[in-house]
């Protein structure tokens, strides 16, 4: 009896061992079944990582060019800077060159005695029964009158010309409320005419800029010699760019109190006699 089990545990042992050698087998076989597609993913992945390490060599050459672009970019910045300000500081010179008298006095007109003792030194001393000569004096200049813009004309619109508009145009506006607007709208103009006609040491820095904008559009054709504000200028009390502003604007446009025109970026607006 004890023989047949030690015989029964040898053929389980066998039995074991001839099962793991037919898992290894299998093993093997499984692993060396497609033993070219391993080697060619193996491959792709190669390829793969070459070309991610190109990317990333030409992401840091591209990095190097723009740190070194950088000091370029501020010297070439800095060269713009200078020159605008060259131009600016240029226009402000030709314009200064426009009021700056084109004949120097170069030397000091003598008086009329100075001339005598000069040309008659002998005669300069007071003797007894001798006069000295006299010349005719020259009569002074007389100053020459400032030419200027006299006060822009405000002409309010009548109860008349307010009916006569439609009722969509008139809408909500009144009377008042539109006659304060014109009388805003002269205010501007005043306003920019006392900045045309100012000198620069009476003028602040931040207000010569405008100044030097303002005279250049009094120059142009069609705005020379009137009265205008642009639109920027519109900042009340009466008058606004809301909806109520832009209303009224409509309504003196439409009865003839101003014409407008574009220069570069500003809206011009001209005030004119009414038709």
């Amino acid at each position: 009896m004890d023989v047949s089990k030690t015989g029964s545990s040898l053929d389980s042992l066998i039995s074991s061992f001839n099962a793991r050698i037919t898992e290894l087998q299998e093993l093997v076989i499984g692993r060396n079944m497609y033993p070219a597609s391993s080697i060619v993913d193996l491959s792709a992945v190669d390829t793969a990582l070459k070309a991610m390490e190109l990317q990333v060599q030409a992401i840091k050459d591209r990095l190097r060019e723009e740190t070194e672009a950088i000091p370029k970019a501020q010297a070439s910045s800095s060269f713009c800077k200078l020159i605008n300000a060259s131009l600016k500081q240029q226009k402000k010179l030709q314009n200064m060159s426009l009021h700056v008298p084109t004949i120097m006095p170069d030397r000091t007109i003598m008086s009329n005695s100075e001339t005598s003792r000069c040309l008659f030194p002998e005669f300069s001393g007071q003797e007894p029964g001798f006069e000295p000569l006299k010349l005719e004096e020259e009569p002074a200049a007389l100053p020459k009158e400032k030419k200027g813009r006299g006060s822009p004309p405000i002409w309010h619109i009548t109860g008349s010309e307010l009916d006569s508009l439609s009722s969509y145009m008139r809408g909500r506006l009144t009377l008042e409320k539109v006659n304060a607007a014109i009388n805003d709208m002269a205010s501007y103009a005043e306003a920019n005419a006392q900045l045309i006609a100012a000198p620069k040491k009476k003028l602040a820095e931040n207000l010569w800029d405008k100044a030097l904008e303002l005279r250049d559009i009094a120059t142009m054709e069609g705005i020379k010699g009137k009265h205008f504000f642009l639109e920027v200028d519109i900042k009340g009390p009466s008058l606004k760019l809301d909806n109520t502003g832009k209303a009224i604007l409509t309504v003196l446009r439409h009865l003839g109190r101003f014409s407008e025109t574009r220069v570069g970026h500003h809206r011009v607006i001209i005030l004119q006699k009414p038709h």
